[in-house]
Parts: structure tokens; sequence; C-alpha cells
């Protein structure tokens, strides 16, 4: 059996690399190993989904192995991923499972394991499943078999928690929100309402089949155009499990999560509540956006790609506020994982103090062009970049012609055979000419 976690859980296309079979040994699976972490014999879980078609089938599957195991399971139907790890700490269960691929297509599908803190699961419990997993042997007891129960004040427990984050009316703001036709759907209309909010949406009816088609918060090209058509003050698009939040200002341009971050980061520095003077960001992140930091005097920490690995530094540290470019915003005040309902409340809160309109708050920060190149190498050449001295002989000779006006990153893809070529700076042509210059050696010494 191959690696079945990546780095946000099980995914693949459904019936082929994600099947019921799967899914139901899973279950099982999961709660041998976290009943010997915990040493208990019976444990409870909270399970949520977004709203794919192929859902029932995983979420019913999984539950069946959690209860053949003589564990207990809370379900809370159709629900953000940070609303699930926010009620698994409330009711202080064992864990938690999201059946979601967030911003993927609906023919793949996914199953995110999540601890007692509601946080991603370790990469050495992820290892101890799939051991589990890979010698996987049926020793249920006869007779010995968990309870189903539905949590249904679930979704009125998170709308409540997220009210109780900000301190502002928002009515005066007029809004517009892409749901992706995902797992906000209902709790985003719910939640706005319930503030008395001026807002509309789009791409909030969903079939099983249109989660992020055309939508969300990775395609956010209808929502820009509607916010300048319609006049709104501020566009807001989640993905498919409501994790991530990109927004688009009242001229249509887009926020993305480097701009969030510089955004509350310098309002909540003002107030005297960035914890540690800190940000946490990854590789990733923006140059323009370290330069917002060094200009603020905020220190940025910064990690590799990925949202756990955001967290498990803030948690290291104590830090309270951090994120990706992709949108997904941590604020540790709040919740253990990233949030785009959340996050988009956080801004409007502050839109509603500082009375400013978002294209002029996103002015705290400029973003440098990007370029990213994709080198196909092959698999001996993927790990042989680090040692390749040609190759690292032209990274510092591109480093020496930027000097502190750009900056270059050169990684292997975690799940294919390519080296990713980011070069950031001031100007986009040097960069694209550099980018194309270090593809070309690596394209050269690897392929």
């Amino acid at each position: 059996m191959g690696k079945i976690f990546g780095t946000d859980g099980a995914r693949g296309l459904v019936n082929k690399e994600l099947s019921g079979d799967l899914a139901l040994n899973l279950g099982k699976c999961m709660v041998q190993v976290l009943k010997k972490e915990k040493k208990k014999e019976v444990l409870s879980f909270i399970i949520g989904s977004d709203t794919r078609i192929s859902n029932d089938m995983l979420s019913h599957a999984v539950i069946a192995g959690i209860l053949s195991e003589g564990s207990h399971v809370y379900d809370v139907g159709v629900l953000p991923t940070p609303a699930i790890a926010y009620l698994i700490t409330k009711h202080q269960m064992d864990g938690g499972i999201v059946i979601s691929a967030s911003h993927n297509p609906a023919e793949y599908n996914g199953i995110k394991v999540l601890t007692d803190e509601g946080i991603k699961l370790s990469e050495e419990l992820e290892e101890a499943i799939e051991e589990e997993l890979t010698h996987h042997q049926n020793n249920q007891e006869v007779n010995k078999v968990g309870n189903y129960f539905v949590l249904e004040k679930g979704e009125q427990e998170y709308i409540e928690h997220l009210k109780s984050s900000i301190e502002n009316k928002i009515d005066s703001i007029k809004i517009l929100v892409d749901t992706a036709n995902g797992a906000a759907y209902k709790t985003a209309q719910d939640l706005f309402h319930s503030l008395n909010a001026n807002v509309d949406f789009i791409n909030n009816d969903p079939d099983g089949y249109n989660i992020n088609h055309q939508a969300g918060s990775t395609h956010i090209e209808i929502l820009q155009e509607k916010v300048k058509e319609g006049g709104y003050d501020i566009g807001i698009a989640y993905d498919g499990d409501a994790d991530r939040c990109i927004l688009v200002d009242e001229k249509g341009d887009e926020i993305d999560g480097d701009y969030i971050l510089a955004i509350v980061g310098k309002y909540l520095k003002e107030k005297g509540k960035l914890t540690g003077n800190t940000i946490v960001g990854t590789v990733m992140s923006n140059l323009g956006f370290i330069k917002f930091c060094e200009s603020e005097n905020i220190h940025f920490e910064s990690t590799k790609v990925g949202d756990k690995y955001v967290l498990a530094r803030m948690n290291e540290k104590g830090y309270h506020l951090g994120g990706e470019q992709s949108g997904h915003i941590i604020f540790k005040d709040y919740a253990t994982t990233g949030d785009g309902e959340l996050t988009s409340l956080q801004v409007l809160n502050i839109m509603s103090e500082i009375h400013q309109k978002l294209s002029v708050l996103k002015e705290v920060m400029t973003k440098y062009p990007q370029v990213l190149i994709n080198v196909e190498v092959t698999k001996e050449g993927k790990e042989k970049y680090l040692v390749n001295t040609k190759i690292q002989e032209a990274i510092k000779e591109v480093e020496n012609i930027l000097k502190d006006q750009g900056r270059i990153l050169v990684r292997p893809s975690g799940t294919e055979n390519l080296i990713r070529v980011m070069i950031e700076g001031k100007n986009e042509d040097e960069i694209k000419k550099q980018a194309n210059y270090l593809a070309s050696v690596i394209e050269k010494e690897l392929c």
C-alpha cells in the first residue's frame, strides 16, 4: 500500500484512490491507533463534511469503522472544517473527522483526521495509522459496538462563537459572499443574517457536483466582476471546506492571504494585541509582505508550505497570528485551524471600526511580482538538485543580480517529479528572465 496521508489528510479520486473500503478500514485503524495513544478503551469523535455527492458514502464508511471498534460518533452533517475543529474542543471529544477535499473538484474527496485539540494529526500518528492499515486484521469483539448520535446544535454553537470574535457592527458594509457551493453555504447565510449584514450570495446552491466549480477562493473572477457591477464594498470567497478566505476590494482587486495578514497584523499591533510582535508565514509568503513586516518593525517567522506547519510554529512559540498566501489565516485566540468565515469577520470588523475602504487598507503592503516555473525532472533528479554544483552556482549568480530587490525559492514538489522555481522582485521582466535561466539550468542538469 502506498502512502495514504498527504499534507492535508488522505485525498484522491473517489472510487479510485479513495474508496468506501479504504474509508471503512481507515476508520477502524484510526481508532486502534488513537486508543493506544490516549490509553482509552472507548473514544468519541465528531464527523462532518462538505457538500460533495460522495460524502454520504465515505462518511458512513468511516462511521461504520469507528462504531465497529466500540467507539462513538457524533455527526454534525455539512459544516466547515474549522467548525468541526471548534466543536471537538467545545464538547471535549477525542478527535474528529472531516470528509472534504477542500478546494479540489467534486470528483475528488478526502478524509482529514483531527486530534482532541482540533488540530491535524502529527506525521508520526499518520504513519502509525498507515502501518496499521498495511497489516490490518479484523479483531472486533462480538456485540461490542459504539453508538451513533446526531449533534444538531453544532452549527448554531459555531455561529455564536464566530459572532463573539468581533466588537463592531458590520451592517453599513455592502457585502457579496461566494461560498463555492461548499460547506459554508448555510453557516455563512445564518451568520451574516444574524449580524444584520447587508449581504448577498453567489455560488450558494450546492447540488453535490458544483462545489468549487468556477467558484470560491481559487476562482474569484466572477466575484470580482459582480463586486464592481453591484457597487459592493467587499467580496468574500471561501473554498469548499471554508478554511480559506480570499477577499476582493470595491475596485475588484484581489486581496490574498498576505494582504489579509498585513491588514490584520498592523491593526493588532496598533492595538497592542499582536502577541510576540510576530506574524508567522511560509517560504511562499510574498516578498512585499516580508518588507511590510520590516517597515512596521514586526517580526516575521517562516515555515514550510502548509497551514499545519504554520500552526505548529505558532504553538511552539506562543504566537497568535499566522497564515498562508492561499488564504489559510489562523487566529489562535479563536481557532486551531484556518477559518474563512472568522477571517472575513475580522477584516469586516476592522473596516467598520476604522471607516476605511478595503482598497485603502491594502495599501499597507506593496505586493512584489512573482514568477513560478515548474520544471519536470526525473525522480532521481528531484533528489539531487541540492547537491548539483552547477544548479547551486546558478542560484547564487541570480541572487547576486537581484540582491535585496528580489528573492529566489527553488524547491521540489511534495507530490510530483517537479522542481519549482519561484522568483520575486520589483522588475517583472528581470525576474522572468532569471527564472527562465534557472529553469533551463535545472532542466539541462536533471532531466
